[in-house]
């Protein structure tokens, strides 16, 4: 007869991921121990392996669940009929807040998920890609003359990625700037260096 799941199994499993994560990001993957990880969670090392059946399987599912939840976030957030600064900026506020209360979980992302398997990473980077096209749709609109005959969509877009990926570093709740008043500034900085390209990536002002 098949083990039921406790119908509390889904919370403890998010409750797990979020201090795993706390874990890898502070001792880094490969130093860290099924052993170790089972004691900063506050349960066995068997009730541990009862979720999780390798550190690997606990590491693909930390950052999954992160990039899913990001994905989710920007998706319900995008409104391609809204004026293109608008839209871009919505975008770019709904990923800051989706990275509240995650910054263990994108410190992972962005260190570790090359540790995994090729298929796993395959996985992963799909969900990335998911939200790197989106920006870039956003980030079209705002010159569609400039980007559709030309090659500065991507760099343009991972430029913007550059600022929103190391927001974690310095941001702290309470100081000089909000997460909505960032996502503001990050999209003024965007548009505004748009608005000063040419074809070939150089500035019309010169």
């Amino acid at each position: 007869m098949a083990r039921t799941r406790a119908k509390d199994y889904d919370d403890k499993r998010r409750a797990l991921l979020h201090q795993a994560a706390l874990t890898f990001a502070r001792d880094g993957y490969d130093r860290a121990s099924m052993a170790s990880l089972a004691a900063d969670c506050g349960v066995s090392k068997a009730l541990l392996y009862h979720y999780y059946a390798s550190k690997e399987a606990l590491l693909f599912d930390i950052i999954n669940t992160h990039l899913e939840a990001l994905v989710d976030a920007v998706e319900a957030a995008d409104e391609p009929e809204a004026q293109p600064r608008a839209r871009l900026e919505s975008l770019v506020a709904a990923l800051l807040e989706a990275y509240r209360d995650a910054d263990a979980e994108h410190k992972v992302q962005l260190g570790a998920l090359q540790l995994l398997p090729e298929d796993d990473q395959a996985q992963l980077k799909a969900l990335e890609r998911q939200l790197v096209e989106r920006f870039a749709d956003a980030i079209r609109a705002v010159r569609p003359e400039l980007f559709d005959g030309s090659r500065l969509l991507k760099p343009v877009t991972m430029s913007l990625f550059g600022m929103l990926n190391w927001f974690y570093m310095w941001f702290r709740e309470g100081g000089a700037v909000s997460r909505r008043a960032y996502a503001g500034i990050a999209t003024a900085i965007l548009v505004g260096g748009v608005a000063g390209l040419d074809e070939e990536g150089r500035s019309s002002d010169r």
